[in-house]
């Protein structure tokens, strides 16, 4: 069985590379800002998930499809992939020294069937002054991710602390990714790598 990985992230690659099962990433092709926020950061989340999954089922009609969005929430505003290194900075400043959630929803189809939730991480930063924001973000590419911001490798010496799923701050909780493939028959426990 060959699961298509509905995203170009290499962070999520990497994740689902912590299992042998085989996978192809492909380019779901969806405009985010078809879906509009209606004040409930997960359901939006969970939407445009389903949304980038049910825009490869043609392409897929007999693999098992897995898509996941994930934005930065602060005060009910989301703060998606920022379109600009100015948008980016402006972005940290908002976010140092406060708590914000990150919402991941996560989507998987098998056929007719389709399966979608949303899990949510607390994530507070330290205080964080201007150069060390513009050190930030020449070290971490901030385009490409929510928030404009990375939690891993040296990424989380911005982060006083978290609670919750931290590979949902990566982009794809694995607990609700796990839950959701068993209800299209991939157990990830079949698949674990040994390290």
């Amino acid at each position: 069985m060959k699961l298509i990985l509905g995203s170009q992230s290499p962070r999520r690659r990497e994740i689902m590379n912590f299992f042998s099962l085989p996978f192809q990433q492909e380019n779901p092709d969806f405009d985010e800002a078809q879906v509009v926020f209606g004040g409930d950061p997960a359901a939006f989340v969970k939407e445009v998930a389903r949304r980038k999954a049910l825009c490869l089922k043609d392409r897929f009609p007999k693999e098992v499809i897995l898509t996941a969005d994930t934005t930065v929430c602060l005060q009910n505003r989301l703060f998606m992939k920022p379109e600009s290194m100015e948008e980016a900075h402006g972005m940290l400043r908002e976010l140092s020294g406060k708590e914000h959630v990150v919402y991941t929803g996560v989507c998987v189809i098998q056929g007719d069937h389709c399966f979608v939730d949303a899990e949510k991480s607390l994530v507070q930063f330290h205080e964080l002054t201007d150069p060390q924001i513009h050190t930030y973000h020449k070290t971490f590419f901030p385009l490409d991710k929510a928030g404009g911001y990375a939690i891993q490798k040296g990424g989380s010496l911005i982060v006083k602390r978290i609670e919750g799923c931290y590979y949902n701050i990566m982009g794809l909780p694995l607990h609700t990714v796990h839950r959701l493939l068993l209800k299209a028959g991939i157990n990830l426990w079949d698949f674990l790598k040994s390290v």
